[in-house]
């Protein structure tokens, strides 16, 4: 089912405590895969979703990824204790350029110690600043830093997702790990493409327009 790929996001930075009640509750109604919000909104949504199977999801250094691991560390381990049972991380982005990918992995490496299991962790490469090269060896890096998925975008940089990202992404990680694509997935022909490419989570604000779209 379509909506199962679904992470129902709102990442903008007015959200209202009423659009995060809004988007639980659409949640909800279409069973999608999880709720993903900015950390300040996890409890809200954690305790929305309570007793259903949406996970509550939110994002950790985000959207530049440039902060110390520890303040992402921190920063993921307030969310799991606020109830987060998925983070997407936005990994250092500038290591990666420079080609320093054992900073990459310490960086990835200081989150999934502080999540300790307690959630899976998502790490976003920001494909649209990285080459082809630079990605093989980022995903790699998330892979051996434990993290449980590999993420195409955060939707605020210069680009979205590409069907050929995520199949890059996917010939790397192998079946081990998850793919996301995220950023630019506005309508089910959209999310079937990343799909085929080897997408197995999407990440859209249009979730509903995704799925109810016909053949959905």
């Amino acid at each position: 089912m379509l909506n199962q790929y679904i992470d129902h996001t709102l990442l903008k930075a007015d959200a209202t405590r009423a659009d995060i009640d809004r988007l639980c509750a659409e949640a909800i109604e279409y069973r999608f895969a999880s709720v993903c919000v900015n950390s300040v909104h996890i409890a809200q949504v954690a305790a929305a979703l309570a007793g259903t199977d949406v996970a509550p999801c939110c994002v950790v250094g985000f959207p530049l990824g440039a902060m110390e691991s520890a303040a992402k560390a921190g920063e993921a381990a307030r969310a799991c204790a606020l109830g987060a049972k998925e983070i997407d991380m936005v990994m250092d982005i500038g290591a990666a350029r420079e080609g320093d990918f054992s900073r990459v992995e310490a960086d990835i490496r200081a989150v999934v110690s502080a999540i300790a299991k307690r959630a899976k962790l998502k790490v976003i490469l920001e494909c649209c600043l990285l080459t082809d090269e630079q990605k093989v060896a980022a995903c790699l890096a998330a892979k051996r830093a434990g993290a449980d998925f590999v993420k195409t975008s955060t939707g605020f940089s210069t680009g979205g997702a590409t069907e050929h990202d995520v199949a890059l992404m996917r010939a790397t990680v192998g079946q081990e790990m998850g793919v996301k694509a995220s950023g630019g997935i506005r309508t089910r022909a959209d999310a079937l493409r990343m799909i085929q490419a080897g997408a197995n989570r999407i990440g859209a604000s249009a979730g509903i327009a995704i799925v109810s779209a016909p053949g959905a």
